[in-house]
């Protein structure tokens, strides 16, 4: 097979530190490799060390002249943000062919799911799993031989997930993929490297069966490891021994045969077999049982995506008491996480409706995907004084998780993804919450994080309102099922007879109606409506703040500028 690439002794550091060292390896044609790792290890800076994005500390990246490389981001670009679909993937190309491959650009992105109609929307008005078919049809504009891609599995509903799996099978290129999901990896890699103290380890078999060899690999050196460590530590005493002797008795042998023992444990210790230090932060949450016969009541709720706007769906009447860990699944768009965001925001304010009822003794945590409830201006140890005001309380935690204590003053702006989700996680451990609403919990979660997740809440003492598309999380964890479908809420027992009802097509008038509704709101108010759902996240996020950090003059004048949207958008 013909190499694609090269990496030669790949180094990347940080101000922290290095991320990895001396990385080599070759990728050749027909290598369909899996890339995982911790959080934070670096695996996104791999990619655009490969790309050129990045340039490394030291070593080198070739890529062969006859390969075409191009990497899917994680995240959509703001520049793509007010570019309609078809302008977007066109912007991959330099001007003068734009026109030329305008049908190239229309036939991916009919590969992709997107109909004519939709090719005038702004890519703004996506969801997010529809930013990653984007990216992917602008990725194959240039009809590369190497794709990188990088969490392309986040946001994705089960639909849209198994919709890239079949993408990626058929696809005839070589690919390196970033992800957290284990059976996604399994169906669709024959390589798998793992990331990890500071070095990459390399298996010609899917992401499973790699991770087996590696625990396997593991456990045979810790093995090795204490054989040798009890030879050092025998030679060590008998070097010191012999030195005592030679030194009470004046004996020049003795203490020249003690220095030649003290260099062998010297020469020991340089060969010893290196062990894992593996992750340093184990996931927990710890919960309170309030003893009451609902935590939370639903009656007839409208859940709307956005205020003002008309409900995606009605609840009927469902409760939720300490025990209940209950699962939101449904489609991408059909109101999951903005039931959370309701609820949530109804918490806040302190407000009782008889459509929603919170307990008012309810402590209440919520993980928004979105990260937004850490303030990227703060630093991480400002960032947890919302769960633990006591300090020595957020300095241990930190440690704890593997944030050194000279990270403390690094700005929250500056973290990965998954060092970001990390930290809430650390801020919801600190909290002992009744209840726990988690919104995608998985998105930046690695493959360890993802199990002990569904451990700690299979034995969580609240109650847990979780949504999520990780099938094998909800299984594990939840022992109720709330599916939304067809603008309806209705409770599963059977969360597989649940998945396979996500499998089958929606109607074809349920589509076109969705269609009809989506391209109304998207082009009447689609500019309003994102800047109304920025405005209320703000003054969500610094309301949640304790008062002394709250900014007054700044939500009164979001506050305003939120009367005025919501004025604007009804009258369309």
């Amino acid at each position: 097979m013909s190499t694609l690439l090269n990496a030669q002794a790949l180094c990347s550091d940080t101000a922290f530190g290095p991320l990895f060292i001396n990385l080599t390896f070759t990728l050749k044609k027909g290598d369909r490799v899996g890339l995982i790792g911790y959080n934070g290890c670096g695996k996104s800076t791999l990619l655009k060390l490969l790309d050129g994005s990045l340039s490394p500390a030291s070593g080198s990246v070739s890529v062969a002249n006859h390969c075409l490389l191009a990497r899917v981001e994680q995240h959509l670009p703001d520049s793509l943000h007010p570019l309609s679909i078809l302008d977007a993937v066109l912007d991959k190309l330099p001007v003068a062919e734009r026109e030329i491959q305008r049908w190239r650009a229309e036939a991916l992105l009919a590969e992709m799911g997107f109909g004519p109609a939709e090719r005038a929307l702004t890519a703004a008005t996506l969801s997010g799993g529809q930013h990653t078919r984007l990216l992917l049809a602008r990725a194959l504009m240039t009809s590369p031989d190497l794709l990188l891609l990088d969490e392309p599995g986040n946001h994705l509903d089960l639909p849209t997930l198994l919709w890239l799996e079949r993408y990626l099978n058929s696809w005839n290129g070589s690919f390196i993929v970033v992800s957290h999901d284990q059976q996604l990896l399994d169906n669709v890699t024959n390589t798998s490297w793992i990331l990890r103290d500071r070095k990459l380890h390399s298996f010609a078999l899917p992401c499973s069966a790699a991770r087996q060899a590696l625990a396997e690999q593991d456990a045979s050196d810790a093995l090795r490891f204490k054989a040798e460590q009890k030879e050092i530590d025998r030679v060590t005493t008998s070097a010191k021994r012999l030195a005592v002797w030679g030194s009470v008795y004046d004996n020049e042998a003795l203490s020249r045969k003690a220095k030649q023992m003290e260099k062998q444990v010297e020469r020991l210790k340089e060969n010893q077999t290196d062990v894992t230090a593996g992750s340093q932060w184990r996931l927990q949450l710890q919960g309170d049982t309030l003893r009451a016969d609902r935590l939370l009541e639903l009656d007839n709720l409208p859940v709307p995506p956005a205020f003002g706007l008309p409900p995606l769906f009605r609840t009927p009447v469902a409760r939720l008491k300490s025990g209940d860990r209950v699962a939101v699944i449904g489609r991408n768009g059909c109101g999951k996480s903005s039931l959370l965001r309701l609820i949530w925001q109804h918490y806040q304010a302190g407000m009782q409706a008889e459509d929603l009822k919170i307990h008012p003794r309810v402590a209440l945590g919520y993980y928004d995907q979105t990260l937004h409830q850490l303030a990227d201006d703060a630093t991480l140890f400002e960032a947890l004084e919302p769960f633990a005001p006591a300090a020595e309380e957020r300095k241990m935690a930190l440690i704890g998780a593997g944030f050194a204590f000279a990270r403390h003053g690094q700005r929250v702006a500056s973290l990965s993804g998954g060092e970001r989700s990390r930290l809430l996680f650390i801020g919801l451990t600190l909290a002992r919450y009744s209840l726990l609403m988690l919104d995608e919990p998985t998105n930046h979660l690695d493959m360890e994080g993802k199990e002990t997740l569904a451990e700690t809440l299979h034995s969580f003492a609240g109650g847990v309102l979780l949504v999520s598309h990780d099938r094998h999380l909800l299984k594990a964890s939840c022992n109720r099922f709330w599916l939304i479908e067809n603008g309806a809420l209705e409770e599963w027992h059977d969360a597989d007879a649940a998945w396979e009802r996500l499998r089958e097509p929606l109607p074809d008038s349920l589509v076109a109606t969705d269609v009809a509704q989506d391209n109304l709101a998207n082009h009447a108010a689609d500019d309003l409506l994102e800047k109304l759902i920025e405005l209320e996240t703000l003054l969500a996020d610094d309301l949640a703040r304790k008062p002394k950090h709250q900014k007054p003059q700044l939500q009164a004048q979001w506050q305003h500028e939120i009367r005025l949207l919501n004025a604007r958008i009804e009258s369309l």
